[in-house]
C-alpha cells in the first residue's frame, strides 16, 4: 500500500466525508444542474463536486488503494485488497428540493471486512465514524460512543426500487403488518444517513431490500451499525451480503427478532395464496 498521510484510515474516512459535506453545505439552495443517470434517477452538480474533493482527498493521501464513487465509477486496480467506496451525496433528491435529510459516505474495503468508514450529515454537523471495531459521533471538535436503543421505535424502511425479492418480500407490506403498528412507528428519509442513526440510537431499526455487496450507500452504515453492536443480518435473518441480499439493521436481538418475523409472515402469506384450490399449506 502507497501511503504518503500517516494518520489513520478511520481519520481518513472522517475527514474525506467531513471535506465532501462541506461542499454539499456550500451549495445548498443554489441552482443546481442534473446529471441524467436512469430513469428516475439523477445526480446535481453537488453530487459531482462533493465526489471529486472526496477522491481529491483520498488520492492525495492513499495514492496506491483504488476507488469506487457513485458519479465516477471505478479506478485504481482492479484487484488490489484495498477500495473506497464514496456515495458523496446520499438523498438526491431530498437535496434537489431543498430537503437537508442527506448524508455523504466514506468507508474503506479491505479484503471482505470494512476496515473504516464515516457518515457525516452536512447540516447536522455530525460525522458518524468507525475503525471497524468502536463508532463514534464527532461533533463539535469532539468524539463520544453512541449507544444503540430501540426505545424512539421508529423504523426506517427504504421504500426506492428496486425490490429484487418481492413478490415474497416487499418492504411497503412491511408497514401494513398489523405487528409493525403495535410495536414500532415507520419513517422515510430517503437518505442512508438514517442506517447510521441506528447505531446512534436515533432510530430502533433500518429495513431495505436489495444487493448491498460493495455498496456505496450502505457500506459505511453497515459498518457503523455492527461497531456500536447492532443486529444487522440479511433481509431473512442470514449473514450479510448472502442469499436474499437486503438489510434487518437494528438496535437490539428484541427488535430484530420481531422485524423478522414480519418479514417471514410475508412469505407465509404468500405460500398460503399459492397454495392450489383445496389444498392450504405453508412452505418454508
Amino acid at each position: 500500500m502507497d501511503m504518503i498521510d500517516p494518520e489513520s484510515d478511520a481519520h481518513l474516512a472522517r475527514r474525506a466525508a467531513q471535506a465532501g459535506a462541506a461542499v454539499v453545505r456550500e451549495m445548498y439552495g443554489g441552482r443546481l444542474d442534473r446529471v441524467e443517470k436512469s430513469a428516475g434517477d439523477f445526480a446535481t452538480a453537488a453530487d459531482l463536486a462533493a465526489e471529486r474533493t472526496i477522491l481529491d482527498v483520498l488520492r492525495a493521501a492513499r495514492p496506491g488503494d483504488a476507488v469506487t464513487g457513485e458519479e465516477s465509477g471505478s479506478s485504481g486496480a482492479a484487484d488490489t485488497p484495498r477500495r473506497w467506496l464514496v456515495d458523496p451525496l446520499c438523498g438526491t433528491l431530498n437535496y434537489a428540493v431543498r430537503n437537508m435529510l442527506v448524508g455523504v459516505n466514506v468507508a474503506l474495503r479491505e479484503g471482505d471486512a470494512i476496515t473504516a468508514a464515516a457518515t457525516a450529515d452536512p447540516f447536522g454537523g455530525e460525522v458518524f465514524w468507525t475503525d471497524g471495531h468502536r463508532a463514534l459521533v464527532h461533533r463539535d471538535g469532539a468524539d463520544e460512543e453512541p449507544a444503540p436503543s430501540p426505545e424512539s421505535r421508529l423504523v426506517d424502511v427504504n421504500l426506492d426500487p428496486p425490490f429484487p425479492n418481492a413478490p415474497g418480500f416487499q418492504a411497503v407490506r412491511l408497514l401494513a403488518d398489523p405487528g409493525f403498528g403495535r410495536l414500532f412507528r415507520p419513517r422515510v428519509v430517503s437518505t442512508t444517513l438514517a442506517v447510521a442513526w441506528v447505531a446512534a440510537g436515533r432510530r430502533a431499526a433500518y429495513v431495505t431490500d436489495g444487493d448491498l455487496r460493495d455498496s456505496v450507500h450502505f457500506a459505511a452504515g453497515i459498518a457503523l451499525c455492527r461497531a456500536a453492536g447492532c443486529t444487522v443480518t440479511g433481509i431473512y435473518g442470514q449473514p450479510l451480503h448472502t442469499g436474499g441480499g437486503g438489510l434487518i439493521a437494528a438496535a437490539d436481538a428484541a427488535t430484530h427478532a420481531a422485524l423478522l418475523e414480519m418479514v417471514k409472515n410475508q412469505t407465509r402469506q404468500r405460500s398460503w395464496r399459492a397454495a392450489p384450490p383445496g389444498r392450504a399449506y405453508f412452505r418454508f
